[in-house]
């Protein structure tokens, strides 16, 4: 494991993001971000374990929320710099309570429009 962990080609802030995949249709969720530590976490437990860039503090999907992720796969690419964590959702994956975190669809203009329904009022 440690010998992988090394490999990996985190930024300049110790961080390697995360593309979080829906396990059965693909879609993508949302992106976080990983640490060295979260990283060793999300492989060890099944859980997705991110590093908070804003808290400064970790984070496990769902611990306070309920809508929990449980990983299927893990892939990293070529480049060791970005992973995809395919996972069985419960419930929002957004913190606006939408499935998906790629709620919004923009057009040539720029245009928004929201794509998906909320599956809570608030978060």
């Amino acid at each position: 494991m440690e010998q992988f962990l090394d490999s990996l080609k985190y930024d300049a802030n110790g961080l390697i993001a995360g593309v979080v995949q829906d396990n059965d249709n693909g879609a993508v969720l949302m992106v976080a971000y990983m640490n060295r530590d979260a990283v060793k976490a999300t492989l060890t437990t099944g859980r997705p374990t991110f590093w908070s860039r804003s808290r400064q503090k970790f984070w496990i999907k769902g611990e306070t929320s309920g809508n929990i992720q449980a990983v299927k796969s893990v892939y990293v690419d070529c480049d060791k710099d970005c992973f995809v964590i395919k996972v069985d959702q419960k419930g929002a994956a957004c913190h606006e309570g939408y499935r998906s975190c790629f709620f919004r669809q923009i057009d040539s203009e720029g245009k928004e429009t929201i794509i998906l329904e909320q599956l809570t009022e608030s978060y």
